[in-house]
């Protein structure tokens, strides 16, 4: 009898059981003969031990061998090993037992062989590193980790002490790096699990070849810490969702993996594309454009900032992030201020007959619906990037960052109504110049509505969201057992006393995504 991980309920580790064939290879170059030398399918056994099969050091698993094909042989006609310490065949019962002890983290691929028609078959048994057991044997082996619960698993060391790059070690699917890695954020920084930035070598980038459809020949990598998100997709579903929007936007991607820190257990993170001149090199645009950053509600495209005083700067609230000049000599931020001072300044004739010219429209016209369709309140203002090649005098660019406070929770991690009109025209000027702009504004307010029932689609955005629960659910489980305490205790929450679980959190996201899309479906 199988005994289950206590974080991954029944349904879900059935569920993982069956999306993964066994795969099953034969030992002749042709269709393998049985003993007679038939060559017909109904002589094939395709040997099989189900799987993947994921427990938890200390615990146990049980599955049974077989012929996938259904064809009927003896117990003794298979060939199970070599096994793992603490793992025995039973032929009489044709059943695998694995009772791994707490120091016996790994990925285990056991072979299923059969003599008589000369096929292997393998099985993986994924065995979880029990952190919380006072007796564990914390550190575990890169080389044999490469999964938790069917979810990557990235080892970094040594930990991050600074916003300042230092070499470090990166280990992924079994290839080690030779990287740098630094403490990344602001109001993150004073969490217990905190984020990270990684750079890798130009000649060694990073690569994930199967996960966010391909996530290769990265130069930067984040880790976002979910300590602030106990549904643990926000960050995800926010940047898919533009992404979803229009191909032609500056795709963010993102995937779940599982973290561990000089060898221990760190928890469920998000890893996501950095915004860079990197990246924008991906997209066809040069390396060396200017790429600003909004860093604080003063980035709002106004004259006066966000307290309502007057700018010492048009550029206040940004930083430059990549081009030249650079931050702080002469010119640096030119062409930006430019903007601005328009936005703030023109008049209604040439800001409709020039604002095209100026700013990739689709990208900002849709920065709009989507910051108020997930009220990411934090990045309707700042939490947001800006580019600009000078060199082709191209327009500005839009690109998203960071939405831990979206789909109905502030960036403190309080509670948002879903039935709220939020247009974000104090945040944000140049929204309220292109929805005052009638022929700007009524199409953008008539294409609401149609995103509503394409990208933005209510059952396609719960579709989303089932499919990273089905991903992530056991690892979820895992990450709050670990940091679920802090959570709770954490001193910035502004005094909550509403907390949830993860499972009831998934529902609070569901529940309010519903309600957005109707409350928003009834104003467009």
């Amino acid at each position: 009898m199988r005994t289950f991980h206590p974080f991954l309920p029944l349904t879900a580790a059935l569920l993982l059981g069956s999306l993964h064939a066994t795969g099953c290879s034969d030992d002749s170059s042709a269709a393998a003969d049985g003993p007679s030398g038939a060559s017909d399918a109904g002589s094939r056994c395709q040997p099989s031990g189900g799987g993947p099969h994921w427990l938890l050091e200390g615990e146990t698993v049980t599955f049974p061998v077989a012929c996938a094909t259904g064809l009927a042989l003896a117990g003794d006609a298979f060939e199970v090993g070599p096994l793992p310490e603490g793992a025995a065949y039973d032929p009489t019962a044709r059943e695998v037992t694995f009772s791994p002890g707490l120091d016996q983290a790994a990925v285990y691929d056991i072979e299923i062989r059969v003599a008589q028609t000369s096929e292997v078959g393998r099985v993986k048994v994924g065995v979880a590193d029990a952190f919380a057991d006072p007796s564990n044997v914390p550190v575990v082996d890169p080389a044999r980790y490469p999964e938790e619960y069917g979810l990557p698993v990235l080892f970094l060391s040594p930990v991050p002490k600074d916003k300042e790059y230092a070499p470090a070690t990166v280990i992924y699917r079994g290839h080690t790096y030779a990287a740098e890695a630094e403490l990344r954020g602001e109001s993150s920084l004073s969490y217990p699990k905190r984020s990270y930035t990684l750079k890798f070598p130009k000649d060694d980038k990073f690569n994930e070849p199967d996960e966010a459809g391909g996530f290769t020949d990265r130069r930067k990598v984040v880790l976002i810490t979910t300590f602030d998100d106990n549904s643990y997709v926000r960050q995800r579903l926010a940047y898919d969702l533009w992404n979803r929007l229009d191909p032609e936007h500056i795709q963010v991607k993102t995937y779940s993996a599982v973290l561990y820190l000089d060898g221990e257990y760190a928890g469920l993170y998000t890893v996501a594309d950095h915004i860079d001149g990197y990246l924008l090199e991906d997209h066809g645009y040069p390396q060396d454009g200017n790429l600003y950053k909004a860093v604080s509600h003063d980035a709002n495209f106004a004259l006066v900032g966000h307290s309502g005083e007057k700018k010492e700067t048009l550029h206040d609230g940004f930083e430059k992030k990549e081009g030249a000049p650079e931050e702080g000599e002469p010119g640096a931020f030119s062409d930006l201020e430019d903007l601005v001072s328009f936005v703030a300044e023109s008049d209604e004739a040439t800001f409709a007959a020039e604002i095209g010219a100026r700013i990739d429209l689709r990208d900002y016209e849709d920065w709009w619906i989507f910051v108020t369709f997930i009220m990411a309140n934090d990045s309707a203002g700042k939490n947001s990037y800006h580019y600009r090649d000078p060199a082709s005098d191209g327009v500005f660019r839009y690109a998203p960052w960071d939405f831990n406070a979206s789909f109905g929770q502030s960036w403190e991690t309080e509670r948002e109504p879903a039935s709220e009109r939020v247009e974000y025209r104090d945040a944000n000027l140049l929204f309220e110049r292109l929805l005052e702009e009638p022929s700007i504004g009524d199409p953008l307010r008539a294409r609401y509505g149609q995103v509503l029932r394409g990208a933005f689609a209510e059952a396609e955005i719960h579709a989303i969201v089932d499919g990273y629960v089905e991903r992530i659910d056991a690892s979820a489980r895992r990450d709050e057992a670990r940091w679920g305490a802090a959570y709770r205790g954490y001193e910035g929450w502004s005094g909550r006393d509403d907390f949830t679980t993860y499972e009831e959190e998934i529902a609070y996201l569901k529940a309010w995504i519903s309600e957005r899309w109707q409350h928003q479906d009834g104003l467009y």
